[in-house]
């Protein structure tokens, strides 16, 4: 199998000695050296780390820890010319990443998930954007959440960062300049006709963009593993992990479905079992970073290519659009499917911006982001700031019912795309989206939610807020006690449904009154 093949030089696991559960893996598989956890002093500490975040959190505070590894493997370097699992271009490159690792402190609060995210680096450095999506839920379920550096320009601003810390990070190109096949554009697969361009900003003949798909499978093994170095055997002799659930957003979500489409089923010929139990793929999808270069030779699949087509992945996927890709992304549309191996859900949040607040408050400091010599994120466009709608109530839902779908084979509940007619979005009289996942925040309106903005960075994946003004606030609802009313009432449908937790139910709630009171 082509996965053996540029896994040689990974340490294999030993076959577990006992049965934890029915979605553990059936076969050994390969996992790579782990050292750490690395320590933390005045002088040192994590790339984004929770409590040097631009919203710092108190991880104690919620029974929590942090810890950071490196990990330390070899990795295919694949090429994905068809709709098929991916072949190897070159095997057995080394590599060394970072994992960041957040989970109970006492192993009998933890749920026995965890959710492993190949960290998005479309600001040139790590995001912790799953954590930022869904941290309510997982530090509520008791959850695991590790995160994965996953491409060169991101382990290059680390190693700026701390030069000491995160020195022996690599993702080196295992072909030296002078071989041919260390290209220095990439091939146009689209059109034949259609010259080479120039390899994209982010990246060098010096590394190798492709090395994160074996990274991901053996990092993901690692937790599942009963190895002295996993944190989530809880120093015990056996890992406690029962689900591994893949996250990715934005370049990462793309990143993902190279994963379950053209690796998955590599890893599970090999191992007999998937490392991953199922999939939560965030904002990507069609046209709109729906499949990623498999390295960085080749181009990215065509828009209308199927090989960006979710189909019969093998185990549940959720994919959630956002108001602000959707359209770019519509070809990623297709029928909901209860029936296995083609589990899948597919959500658009309406009201929801692509380019969060969140994702820069529960990433890196402003500070941390300097020293690691790259530019920090606008949180403003020219509208304003980024639109404060919490798409993250999606992501708590989704994540909560996909490890319901997986556990206890209770699909989740489907809900109607946003309305598109000729191309556009049809709105409702308050210039809102119809369709998609609903909310308070669009069917007890206090504003008008934008998708798109205009400015700088990713402001045209940013959207924007603009509220009603008073007669039209009491004109719609006559006292206080009329909006919190309809809140409530929404809310209870919208979480006796599940699209909605009953958690973030209550904080809609309690965020109405609070405005009903000012």
């Amino acid at each position: 199998m082509a996965l053996a093949a540029g896994l040689s030089g990974a340490v294999l696991a030993p076959a577990a000695a006992h049965d934890p559960g029915p979605a553990a893996p059936d076969a050994a598989g390969p996992v790579p050296d782990v050292t750490g956890p690395l320590p933390v002093t005045t002088d040192s500490h994590p790339f984004g780390a929770a409590d040097r975040t631009q919203v710092p959190q108190d991880l104690a505070a919620s029974g929590y820890l942090e810890e950071e590894f490196l990990a330390s493997g070899t990795s295919n370097v694949y090429s994905w010319p068809a709709d098929a699992p991916a072949v190897v271009r070159t095997p057995d490159a080394p590599y060394t990443t970072r994992v960041l690792v957040r989970r109970p402190a006492d192993g009998a609060d933890f749920s026995g998930n965890v959710v492993v995210e190949m960290l998005n680096p479309s600001n040139l450095f790590d995001l912790n954007i799953g954590w930022a999506m869904a941290h309510r839920q997982i530090l509520e379920n008791g959850d695991a959440w590790v995160g994965i550096t996953a491409k060169p320009v991101a382990v290059e601003a680390l190693r700026t960062f701390d030069p000491q810390r995160y020195g022996p990070l690599s993702f080196a190109n295992p072909l030296p300049v002078e071989d041919p096949a260390n290209c220095s554009t990439v091939d146009a697969d689209a059109d034949p006709a259609t010259p080479p361009t120039p390899l994209p900003a982010d990246t060098t003949q010096a590394t190798e963009n492709g090395l994160i798909w074996d990274v991901y499978t053996q990092v993901g093994n690692w937790l599942r593993g009963d190895g002295a170095t996993n944190p989530l055997t809880y120093g015990g002799s056996r890992t406690r992990v029962e689900h591994a659930y893949g996250f990715g957003y934005s370049q990462t979500g793309g990143y993902l479905v190279n994963y379950a489409k053209a690796v998955h089923p590599l890893v599970v010929a090999e191992q007999g079992r998937p490392t991953y139990d199922g999939y939560l793929i965030g904002v990507a999808g069609g046209g709109f970073a729906g499949a990623y270069p498999m390295n960085q030779c080749e181009a990215a699949p065509p828009v209308d290519d199927p090989r960006r087509d979710l189909y019969g992945i093998g185990v549940p996927v959720i994919q959630l659009m956002s108001q602000s890709d959707y359209l770019r992304g519509i070809g990623s549309r297709r029928p909901d499917s209860d029936v296995a191996p083609d589990q899948f859900r597919h959500y658009e949040m309406a009201g929801a911006g692509h380019a969060t607040p969140d994702e820069l408050d529960f990433s890196a400091a402003a500070e941390d982001i300097v020293q690691a010599g790259r530019t920090v994120p606008p949180a403003a466009c020219d509208q304003g700031p980024r639109s404060r709608f919490p798409s993250s109530i999606f992501f708590d839902a989704a994540l909560r019912n996909l490890d319901v779908w997986v556990r206890d084979g209770v699909a989740p509940p489907r809900a109607d795309p946003i309305v598109v007619r000729y191309g556009e979005p049809v709105l409702d009289r308050f210039g809102n989206v119809q369709g998609g996942l609903r909310s308070p925040y669009l069917d007890v309106p206090r504003s008008t939610w934008y998708g798109t903005a205009t400015g700088a960075s990713f402001c045209y994946i940013a959207g924007y807020e603009v509220p009603f003004d008073e007669a039209t606030l009491a004109e719609l609802y006559p006292s206080p006690q009329d909006y919190v009313q309809q809140v409530r009432d929404d809310v209870r449908a919208l979480v006796d449904a599940r699209f909605l937790t009953p958690s973030d139910g209550r904080r809609l709630v309690e965020e109405a009154e609070a405005v009903a009171g000012g």
